[in-house]
């Protein structure tokens, strides 16, 4: 006798709830006295717990899931991630079966530590979350067995200090959160281990000093280390000597009043150094010799008030310098003409993008700016800068402050004459030099409401054959716009030295800028010497500006008489259209009196789509489908607009009968 489903008990069928269960049926018969017997083995416990989701393969999600301990699932070997995070788990004990796991997030829940033995058996893991959880302590015996862990978060905990050879067993660990914890002391020996380390993050703890001048010394292949948001007071000399592959380093929001003179001892390849938001007042003169890789430096929000003149002397790859809010009492005077000759000309090669140093001194030139100065206002001959020699690229996009005495500055590149001999002009062959030394005063001629003239001159120069004569290009585009000159006009060769631009809206301030082309190259910074603000007119405004010169709008009567014959024009044609339509309504009348009437074929509602049962027309509709009205039945004209007729015994109630007719009437009425 065959074996089938049918034999199943109906109440087995309740253990196919979810296709994700797995449950196994064996089937077997045996013939006694007659009977078939049918045993039925218990199913197998599901791979993915119920609160769970499983749909990716080898992931085992459960995350906010209101969980209070781990659960359990039959067979884990195949999972590769699972994530616990956003739980109340507040206990896990030894993670079984889960050999091949390579991902753990057990983040934002309530675990007070991490027993030793708890995750021995994970020896493919490679990242582990147990951040934001509530772990104060931590033991060699927390990671034993972790021998593939690559990242580890414990940011967010409650850990208070750190001892020897606390991830010592940790040995290809690359990447460490021990951020927003409460540290406040670390071991000698806390980092043992960890030579392979390249990412350190101890930013947000309570650190006051760091006195082993060894404590960083096992991580020689760290490439940034973070200690921002402390409480640090000092650095002992020579702290990070043991760490020759450092790019960067983070000491702001701190309380270093003082840094020795050592500090930065063995750190030749840090790239970027942040100190800003500390209590520093001045830095030792040479602070920074090591640093002769530092490409951006932030010493803002201190308290500094002088600069050593050799303080920046051997960087000379610096490219970004902040040393903003330090006080910021500039005296813009003769001491400062080392600094001015200096920012002009690294202005003109391009290798300084924008600098502000506002003036506090003397009182005529509070609050302009260093770079928009004539060179008499600080005691400079006029002419171009001096010569120079470097090829660093230094970028301050935000305000600086020193003492009143800068220091020495990197010079700049040789630069081209002003005039030739014998009164031949000179030769310029870059366009940065070019509208330095040979543009100059750009001005708005007039303005409308949707245009503007500008001018500007030009002094006496050659470009090299090769490159051509100059062209100019003007950049312009609304002023306070968060991408500034989207917008920009090439003018034609050998034109005159200035151009209109229109399509501007009216009442809307703008900013407008000329810089030369040569050789098809313009310079990379822009061209912020000749610039110039405006204002467009309002929509009234465009007459006043003709009378002062400038282009003259459309003539408004010439405007008016237009739009009066295009309204004409209109209004002929839409009273032809309706005398047109009024006639075609007449002839239609004429045409439908004298024609007979037009029955309808075949009916469709609105409401009830019309089916037929069986192979045969419903006999009520006998009527409508003939191509005839009945006997005596009169044509009956609902409206004049209408082109469809009714017999009119179908729709009026003669009250002698023909009930089939009545309920059609109501079966298509609305």
């Amino acid at each position: 006798m065959a074996c089938n489903t049918n034999c199943w008990p109906e109440s087995h069928a309740l253990f196919l709830k979810n296709w994700m269960q797995l449950v196994t049926f064996h089937c077997t018969q045996t013939m006694v006295s007659g009977k078939v017997l049918l045993l039925l083995l218990p199913a197998a416990e599901p791979i993915c717990p119920e609160p769970c989701d499983c749909q990716q393969h080898q992931h085992l999600l459960c995350t906010n899931r209101g969980l209070r301990s781990v659960p359990k699932t039959a067979e884990p070997q195949d999972i590769l991630t699972y994530s616990l995070g956003g739980n109340f788990i507040a206990n896990i004990s030894a993670f079984e079966r889960l050999e091949r796991l390579e991902e753990l997030y057990l983040g934002n829940n309530l675990l007070p530590a991490l027993a030793p033995g708890t995750l021995s058996t994970l020896a493919k893991l490679r990242i582990l979350y147990v951040n934001a959880n509530e772990i104060g302590r931590l033991s060699a015996a927390s990671f034993s067995g972790l021998d593939s862990l690559v990242k580890l978060r414990l940011d967010g905990n409650e850990l208070g200090s750190l001892g020897d050879s606390t991830f010592s067993g940790l040995p290809n660990l690359l990447y460490l959160h021990l951020e927003s914890n409460r540290i406040r002391w670390l071991s000698r020996g806390a980092f043992t281990g960890l030579a392979k380390l390249r990412f350190l993050d101890l930013s947000g703890n309570q650190q006051s000093s760091l006195r082993h001048p060894d404590i960083f010394g096992p991580l020689r292949s760290l490439h940034t280390l973070l200690l921002a948001s402390n409480s640090l007071r000092q650095l002992t000399g020579g702290l990070f000597q043991h760490l020759p592959g450092l790019a960067k380093l983070s000491l702001s929001g701190n309380r270093l009043s003082h840094l020795a003179p050592d500090a930065f001892r063995g750190l030749g390849s840090l790239k970027e150094l942040r100190l800003e938001g500390n209590l520093l007042s001045h830095l030792p003169a040479t602070l920074l010799e090591p640093l002769d890789s530092l490409e951006a430096l932030d010493l803002s929000r201190n308290a500094l008030t002088a600069l050593h003149p050799a303080a920046f002397g051997r960087l000379g790859r610096l490219r970004e310098l902040s040393l903003r809010d330090n006080g910021n009492a500039w005296s813009c005077d003769c001491r400062l003409r080392g600094l001015k000759r200096w920012l002009a000309a690294w202005h003109s090669q391009g290798r300084l993008l924008t600098v502000f140093v506002q003036c506090h001194l003397p009182p005529a030139l509070a609050g302009k700016y260093l770079d928009y100065l004539n060179n008499s206002a600080v005691g400079l001959p006029p002419g171009p800068p001096p010569p120079a020699a470097s090829t660093a690229r230094l970028t301050l996009g935000v305000p600086i402050a020193a003492s009143p005495t800068p220091a020495p500055l990197p010079s700049a590149a040789a630069w081209p004459r002003r005039a030739g001999a014998a009164g031949i002009p000179p030769l310029v062959s870059d366009p940065c030099d070019f509208n330095k030394l040979f543009l100059h005063n750009l001005s708005v001629e007039a303005v409308g409401s949707s245009w503007v003239t500008v001018r500007w001159a030009v002094r006496p120069h050659r470009s090299p054959r090769l490159l051509g004569p100059a062209r100019f290009r003007l950049l312009f585009d609304r002023f306070g716009a968060a991408v500034k000159f989207q917008r920009f006009v090439y003018l034609p060769e050998r034109g005159e030295p200035a151009a209109t631009l229109r399509e501007l809206r009216p009442d809307t301030p703008y900013l407008v800028c000329v810089e030369g082309v040569l050789g098809g190259r313009v310079c990379p910074v822009a061209p912020r010497d000749h610039c110039a603000g405006l204002v467009t007119l309002p929509e009234g405004g465009t007459a006043a500006a003709a009378a002062a010169g400038g282009p003259r709008g459309p003539d408004q009567q010439l405007l008016t008489l237009v739009l009066l014959a295009v309204n004409a024009l209109l209004l002929l044609a839409a009273l032809a259209a309706w005398a047109a339509r009024l006639l075609r309504k007449k002839v239609l009348g004429r045409r439908r009196r004298k024609a007979a009437p037009v029955h309808v074929r075949q009916l469709y509602s609105t409401r009830r789509p019309l089916r037929s049962m069986g192979t045969g027309v419903s006999a009520d509709f006998s009527g409508f489908q003939s191509h005839r009205p009945p006997r005596g039945a009169a044509a009956c004209a609902l409206s004049e607009a209408d082109l469809i007729e009714f017999p009119c015994e179908r729709f009026l109630d003669s009250g002698g009968g023909r009930h089939g007719d009545e309920h059609l009437l109501q079966r298509f009425a609305d």
